[in-house]
């Protein structure tokens, strides 16, 4: 068993809120509080109901299993309103403050924050919007979106938001699906010093929503609001699984998944991974670097139930130099600062030193997400950043809204490792045939969870008989939630995700459908056919590599990558652009002329190619294999 880079003193340990929990109901460590909760999945959930405190009506019950997995309900007379969670806190201090790279700084205290919430609802509600009705936006991340969010939680409204870098059709592509009553958008942003305006962009997305009944164009929310000032904010309990957000994940056929979450659901999930897993406490400022297009914001926005301050940051992390975040953490006196592996990769290169540089007394959680953290990197963070941190690698997703794996500040930190499955989750790694590989350290297989969980989404838009939401979690492994994730146990009972076990894509944490970049390719003369994957990369991260086959008459050059790279850029985001686009004489498929994204993945990243049998010309992998694109070593 490794040596723990850190392990909380018994006095840190005790004082969590994890511990008071775990004490409250006869355990003596997380690993027996956890056997607890996915035994009697009915008394943690209603746990974790009355000691986090949310406000609402339980009902009867807490937990109603149905046939399957996707068919149990969690609190099913439950009724709650978001707005009387989120809200709650009547205290001093600030709700929100919002800073991006230019410097502008706006902070709402809780009674401003619930003003222009109850402005935002009034004025929602004066063009028609109400229960389940959909509200969309195009913002980045700053006040207006949570005010809008809130807003529309108060009347029973569904939101769905996109951040602005996203192009026309990536935003079609997803707003398109639906049927959204209102768009709000924004005039622009900044990003890495360079203003980017969308109001063309968003006003052609506006166009071709015929559903729509008002747009807020960029610039206008304010005035928007103004007529509506100093109504009151409704609090109105409604059902627990009322529809709150249509988060995007995009897979590898068709446009990006719609998944449709529960409001009750999400609050219960985030309130258990902020109490216990994050020790999120009233008074705490929370920074997670995010976009509005990631699930991110969402855990983010939901700090405000337990009376922290949200702190939303807008534009580069890197600008105007690597010290931005850290800045912001000094200057608002940060506890818990948010992260992804790839960020905290590119400020070792820089040399910066955040612990000397900065007063980062106030912070006592590092989360790092989006991809596997390396060893290297978590032994920088002790080095460089503070000694006395809790560093919590945790993994999940869109598809949950949440965390399988995250962080127990209890616990000692093994450097490379997520400490532990999340509380209530029966999480697991299975093989090939379904057997557990729980006391087979590093040995990969899939990522499951056995058990039923209350952010499991109602579904996906427009899937009436929740056909495609069974076969994207449910078919996989028989039994079991598993949404594509390879993973291995380590011998401390910790996890370390592995990399994608199906096609979509994961750069930077945000999983990207191959679909979405081949509408854009399929569009050029000069490409015949492409193939997408993810190639793993040493630090744990991974790259997006695009393989075309050439139409007749034309040859891969320089012009022509940053033609094809330009293409996805402008119709998707720049997030769906390819590190890597080769030429290739062809493309491996099956017999029934499917191209076969996974074998290519498997075959570059070193791992066993399933159903080689089903490979028409396994010749094009090996050609595949030794493309001089791909060896990392001569990557710069």
């Amino acid at each position: 068993m490794s040596i723990p880079l850190w392990t909380p003193s018994s006095e840190r340990a005790e004082s969590t809120q994890l511990h008071r929990f775990a004490r409250a109901h006869g355990a003596s460590d997380y690993a027996q509080l956890h056997r607890w909760s996915i035994e009697r999945p009915d008394d943690f959930w209603l746990a974790v109901w009355e000691e986090t405190h949310v406000l609402g009506d339980r009902g009867p019950a807490a937990l109603e299993l149905g046939s399957g997995l996707a068919d149990s309900r969690f609190f099913p007379e439950g009724r709650l309103s978001i707005v009387e969670n989120l809200l709650a806190h009547r205290g001093p201090g600030a709700a929100l403050i919002a800073r991006d790279e230019l410097g502008e700084r706006v902070e709402l205290s809780w009674e401003q924050l619930r003003a222009e919430a109850a402005a935002a609802a009034a004025a929602l509600a004066h063009v028609g919007v109400g229960e389940r009705d959909l509200v969309a936006a195009i913002l980045p991340n700053g006040v207006e979106v949570v005010v809008l969010m809130l807003g529309a939680a108060a009347l029973g409204a569904t939101v769905c938001t996109a951040s602005p870098d996203f192009g026309v059709e990536g935003l079609l592509d997803r707003f398109g699906q639906l049927a959204p009553s209102v768009l709000v958008t924004t005039a622009g942003y900044s990003y890495g010093g360079r203003w980017f305006d969308v109001r063309e962009r968003a006003d052609e997305v506006a166009a071709r929503l015929p559903s729509l009944r008002t747009t807020v164009a960029g610039g206008t929310f304010a005035r928007w609001l103004e007529p509506h000032r100093g109504a009151e904010l409704p609090i109105v309990r409604r059902p627990f699984d009322l529809p709150w957000y249509v988060l995007f994940s995009s897979g590898t056929t068709g446009r990006p998944k719609c998944i449709v979450h529960r409001a009750g659901g999400v609050l219960l999930k985030h309130r258990a991974e902020h109490v216990l897993q994050c020790d999120v406490r009233p008074g705490d400022r929370v920074l997670f670097f995010t976009t509005t297009g990631w699930m991110m914001w969402n855990w983010l926005v939901s700090v405000l139930a337990s009376g922290a301050t949200a702190v939303l940051y807008d534009g580069s992390p890197l600008h105007p130099g690597p010290s931005a975040l850290w800045a912001a953490a000094e200057a608002e006196e940060v506890t818990l600062l948010g992260v992804s592996a790839k960020y905290l990769d590119a400020l070792r290169a820089t040399g910066l030193e955040p612990g000397a540089r900065f007063d980062l007394h106030a912070l006592r959680t590092l989360c790092s997400t989006g991809s596997p953290l390396s060893p290297e990197a978590f032994e920088w963070v002790y080095e460089h950043v503070a000694a006395d941190l809790h560093l919590a690698s945790i993994s999940g997703g869109t598809d949950l809204c949440g965390c399988l794996v995250a962080g127990d500040p209890t616990s000692p930190v093994f450097a490379g490792e997520i400490q532990r499955p999340v509380l209530g989750l029966d999480v697991d790694v299975e093989d090939d045939v379904g057997g557990s590989l729980r006391h087979q350290p590093g040995t990969a297989g899939e990522l499951v969870c056995r058990n039923p969980f209350p952010s499991m989404p109602l579904g996906f838009w427009g899937d009436d008989d929740r056909s495609r939401y069974q076969a994207a979690y449910f078919e996989r492994v028989p039994g079991a939630w598993a949404q594509g994730d390879f993973a291995t146990w380590t011998a401390n009972d910790g996890v370390i995700i592995t990399g994608r076990s199906d096609a979509t894509l994961n750069p930077g944490g945000v999983r990207i459908g191959t679909a979405e970049i081949y509408r854009q390719v399929e569009r050029l003369d000069e490409v015949q056919e492409a193939l997408a994957f993810a190639q793993a990369l040493p630090d744990g991260g991974e790259r997006i590599v695009l393989l075309v086959r050439l139409a007749p008459g034309h040859q891969m050059d320089a012009a022509l990558r940053e033609f094809i790279r330009a293409q996805i850029r402008d119709g998707c985001s720049p997030r769906h652009v390819p590190a890597v686009v080769a030429s290739v004489v062809d493309l491996p498929r099956t017999r029934s002329n499917k191209l076969v994204e996974v074998a290519v993945a498997d075959v570059v990243n070193g791992r066993p190619v399933r159903n080689t049998e089903a490979i028409a010309n396994p010749e094009a992998l090996h050609a595949i294999a030794a493309l001089p694109e791909l060896v990392l070593e001569d990557v710069r």
